[in-house]
């Protein structure tokens, strides 16, 4: 896997290097509690997924347009853009998992669980504020706006799962409106802020931001996925979503045809009157009646979509080589 991140990483290996320091400088505090949370969060690391996304767009809509100076101009955008955007999301972890009372966060304690409720909504506060002033300082109002919005978004998604979770609807619809609003938003924000930084026209935006937002709905899919194995490999415990109340894709798909015992599994997964027993049994039921293949399907359909897209918008060969990649590991990741 580093492997691989290494080569996505090649034509912005400068740019990250940097990034970490600016992501590390902006959660530095002055000590004490808050500064241990902080610390804690910024040791379970991450992939980097959104600002390596971001960098790649910006350098890509910014290739050939001469001077160094403006070229700078743009990676210093796009640079503090792409803080502004990891602390969001970074935010949005720490909020969700006291939402979803979850204990566990990439295989270890989540914030909540090493400290409590109040001091991890705190943090997660915290790191939003940071957000907003990362990308203020890339001194754009159009970013500033993109990022507020997508704020609202995440948090509009967040309500709308719950909604989701007290009302037994089974429909693909809400499914996908919800990965919309809480997944492929953040995506598709990347790549907008990329297009941004380097000054692209609304045409190239509004297809950038499309490839963005396809790219988070086959991640979101693969995470979904990820919920039918092995806990160990993904760092939470299978059948987790469904403890939670969600229903994602592959047991929506199977639901439209199954026998009124199924469905009677999946009002109890709705209500919070469900099994381990119960579980196991709806789970197998899924991977038995094409759940994971029909989830695997629309997931390649997403994934031609951005393949296309790179094949017709991105003439710099390193990064589409990149971006390729890019897409390639969201669909083939293993955690």
């Amino acid at each position: 896997m580093a492997d691989t991140l290494s080569h996505i990483k090649a034509p912005i290996t400068d740019e990250m290097a940097r990034f970490d320091a600016i992501f590390r400088e902006s959660l530095s505090n002055n000590g004490g509690l808050l500064d241990k949370m902080l610390e804690y969060i910024m040791r379970r690391g991450g992939k980097r997924m959104r600002p390596i996304l971001t960098l790649l767009v910006a350098k890509a809509f910014s290739k050939g347009k001469g001077a160094a100076e403006e070229d700078n101009a743009v990676i210093f955008k796009a640079l503090h853009a792409a803080c502004s955007l990891e602390l969001l999301h970074t935010a949005s972890l720490v909020h969700d998992d006291v939402v979803d009372e979850s204990d566990q966060r990439r295989g270890q304690a989540s914030v909540n669980a090493s400290f409590d409720n109040r001091l991890a909504v705190l943090v997660g506060d915290f790191i939003l504020a940071t957000s907003l002033r990362e990308v203020a300082t890339a001194d754009c109002g159009a970013m500033t706006d993109a990022v507020a919005r997508l704020g609202q978004t995440l948090a509009a998604g967040e309500v709308k799962q719950i909604e989701n979770i007290s009302c037994e609807d089974f429909s693909l619809e809400n499914y996908f409106e919800i990965i919309d609003k809480k997944t492929a938003s953040l995506f598709e924000c990347c790549c907008r802020l990329g297009a941004l930084s380097a000054g692209a026209g609304e045409e190239q935006t509004a297809k950038v931001c499309e490839f963005g937002r396809n790219i988070g709905i086959l991640f979101q899919i693969r995470d979904d996925i990820f919920d039918y194995s092995d806990s160990k490999a993904i760092g939470k415990p299978t059948g987790n979503d469904m403890w939670e109340g969600k229903l994602t894709l592959p047991a929506l798909h199977v639901l439209r045809s199954a026998p009124d015992e199924i469905v009677a599994l999946a009002h109890k997964v709705k209500t919070f009157n469900v099994t381990a027993a119960d579980i196991s049994l709806l789970m197998a039921y899924t991977r038995a009646h094409g759940g994971i293949e029909y989830a695997e399907k629309v997931m390649g359909e997403y994934y031609a979509k951005c393949m296309d897209y790179i094949a017709g918008n991105i003439p710099d060969a390193a990064i589409a080589d990149s971006l390729r990649m890019y897409v390639d590991f969201a669909v083939g990741r293993e955690s």
